[in-house]
């Protein structure tokens, strides 16, 4: 995917994390383990679903797609943001306007297989009756579908106002990669169009999700608190409250990048940005498999047929 426009710039330079020297090569082992951990967590959780026939419902649907694009928007901003701990990190306009297109794309996405993962959980705990119907194969890939176009929509929305954009003097880019508001900082020419996609785009994909996820979770809680059994209560409470951590990690952390006023300082900006672009894929496959029985029994049949093959 090449993108390009009549800017003067060819290339950005993107200044990193930290332009500390000494914090540069901790820093640098610290997200390379962080980012193997993903890599691992994410990929074992993928291959874990798909081996194990058990584990072929909805919600380990939804839990592979998330771990399929925390595994994919991971890999996109990581390994460049390591470069840029070892030697000056270079990037061009045609990588950077593809970089910043699929950084969009997996995000948008992520908010919304969350949301789906909520939605999936009330059906199975509030209307446990209607649940093969409610969320039947095909109203999963329904879903899946309209998360993946909505994603490229809307990141061909904002890339496409950022290619049209002029970059004519500066091309230091005060961040790790080519995200959306650090390049606005850039840019010679009006970014009103830009503006006010990204109020909008990040509105709505931050508001109506976090909405939709309060509710169902509301009433999850409302309809735990009837349940009589004290196991099946604690089942209840273990199962979304895991999930409540994920999703409170991300929309806060994209919530505080984006929709804070333009005065806040750009290290909190590359700070909040690691919450959710990188320590959230860390932990997203933890989070959503403790105290998780079924993933262990498919952890323990998997490695057992391993030994014995």
């Amino acid at each position: 995917m090449v993108l390009e426009n009549s800017s003067s710039v060819k290339e950005f330079i993107l200044l990193g994390l930290t332009q500390q020297p000494e914090l540069q090569m901790p820093l640098f082992f610290l997200f390379l383990g962080i980012y193997i951990v993903s890599m691992v967590g994410n990929l074992g959780l993928t291959v874990l679903i798909v081996l194990n026939p058990h584990l072929h419902n909805p919600m380990y649907y939804f839990l592979f797609n998330l771990s399929f694009t925390d595994l994919c928007y991971s890999t996109v901003i990581t390994p460049r943001m390591l470069v840029g701990f070892v030697k000056q990190n270079t990037i061009s306009h045609a990588e950077c306007m593809t970089q910043h297109f699929f950084f969009c794309f997996f995000v948008i996405d992520e908010c919304y297989i969350l949301t789906a993962v909520a939605y999936d959980r009330y059906a199975a705990i509030c209307k446990p009756l209607l649940y093969q119907v409610t969320m039947s194969h095909q109203v999963c890939l329904l879903m899946t579908v309209g998360v993946y176009v909505m994603g490229f929509l809307e990141a061909i929305a904002h890339t496409g106002s950022m290619v049209s954009l002029t970059f004519c003097d500066g091309n230091i880019i005060n961040h790790y990669a080519c995200d959306i508001l650090p390049l606005l900082k850039l840019s010679c020419t009006s970014t009103t169009i830009n503006e006010l996609v990204v109020f909008i785009v990040v509105g709505v994909n931050v508001i109506v999700p976090t909405l939709t996820i309060f509710i169902s979770y509301t009433l999850i809680l409302s309809n735990i608190l009837s349940i009589h059994s004290a196991e099946g209560r604690s089942k209840a409470f273990s199962t979304c409250g895991s999930h409540v951590i994920a999703v409170s990690l991300f929309f806060g952390a994209a919530a505080f990048m984006y929709l804070k006023p333009s005065s806040a300082s750009e290290d909190d900006d590359k700070v909040s940005t690691i919450f959710y672009t990188i320590v959230g894929p860390m932990l997203n496959p933890f989070i959503y498999s403790l105290r998780n029985k079924d993933v262990y029994l498919a952890l323990r049949k998997t490695l057992m047929k391993r030994s014995f093959t």
